[in-house]
């Protein structure tokens, strides 16, 4: 957890997997679901502390928690209690399965994970994915996108970003230069010398990067990715710089795009509540109220209903 990243879940101080396992149990039994036990003990639990209780369970009732669940539950109430009981890098690998699966590829899945994860969580990731599917996640990627799109996202998956704090300001220039080079001073993009430079470097160094950028070329990074680039890449060069910029506000967005207009895009309201939970969905929380002067929790109240709408509102305390 870096500076300025505040979770809403931590480990429960007065964890009893038995006595968490028990009221499940007993949650699930006779006629009805009570959904109120379930959501009580999954939401506040840590995924460490959820992964114990899925082993207890096993040893004391001889089933699986999960197909109890899938079996009791429904909806998309059952998908975030699923997601819950997954690791976060399992529930990352299972989100990209799903969106290279079948016809048409979801590339908005496979940005909204691979531009914002760290190297750590972008290995396990890639551990999960050959565990549960027997597959190689970058063969995937490679088979299921084309282009610079496919040419990032696989540099990406290197996990080779450097995570240290250190700043080269000489280095900035240098590569605000080749920045400039590679896309407004020439005629069509050098889409590598971005990929290399938007994948390697750290975060405090991609922004003194970007700054050095608006300072000699009078531009913002984004107006000039805007310009220069289209499509998938052009979104996956802006997450990363938006995550580069301002993690939680990326987040924030998201939240408010998937519950803006007509339908909700239950899906990433999972997603995000779900993974960033351990990692900074409280300060997610601040900046949504911040960036529209609305309470992410009204604003899911407002968008979701039942059981779902009781959990995720749960994740966000």
């Amino acid at each position: 957890m870096t500076e300025g990243e505040e979770p809403t879940i931590r480990s429960h101080h007065d964890f009893d997997a038995e006595r968490d396992c028990k009221k499940i149990h007993k949650a699930c039994k006779g006629l009805g679901t009570d959904e109120k036990a379930i959501i009580e003990v999954l939401a506040n639990r840590s995924s460490e502390q959820r992964q114990e209780l899925k082993t207890k369970f096993k040893s004391m009732y001889g089933k699986d928690l999960e197909s109890v669940m899938k079996s009791e539950l429904s909806g998309n109430f059952e998908k975030t209690v699923l997601a819950l009981l997954d690791r976060p890098c399992e529930f990352d690998a299972r989100e990209l399965r799903k969106a290279m699966k079948g016809a048409g590829t979801k590339e908005s899945v496979l940005i909204q994970i691979l531009c914002t994860r760290n190297n750590q969580q972008i290995r396990n990731i890639k551990a999960s994915y050959r565990k549960i599917f027997d597959r190689d996640l970058e063969d995937d990627v490679k088979s299921d996108t084309s282009g610079y799109f496919k040419k990032i996202l696989i540099s990406l998956l290197q996990a080779n970003r450097d995570e240290g704090l250190d700043i080269n300001e000489q280095v900035a220039g240098e590569d605000a230069k080749r920045l400039y080079e590679a896309g407004q001073a020439r005629w069509g993009t050098d889409e590598s010398e971005f990929n290399v430079i938007l994948a390697t470097r750290n975060y405090m160094q991609l922004r003194a990067t970007f700054k050095a950028y608006e300072i000699l070329h009078g531009k913002n990074i984004e107006d000039v990715i805007k310009s220069e680039t289209s499509g998938n890449l052009q979104k996956a060069y802006m997450t990363i710089v938006q995550c580069t910029k301002d993690c939680q506000g990326y987040f924030a967005k998201k939240l408010y795009k998937a519950m803006k207009g007509a339908g909700t895009d239950e899906a990433t309201l999972i997603r995000i509540l779900v993974t960033r939970s351990e990692i900074d969905l409280e300060t997610i929380k601040q900046k949504y109220q911040e960036m529209y002067k609305k309470s992410l929790a009204d604003a899911i109240k407002s968008d979701t209903s039942g059981d779902f709408c009781r959990l995720l509102i749960a994740l966000l305390h």
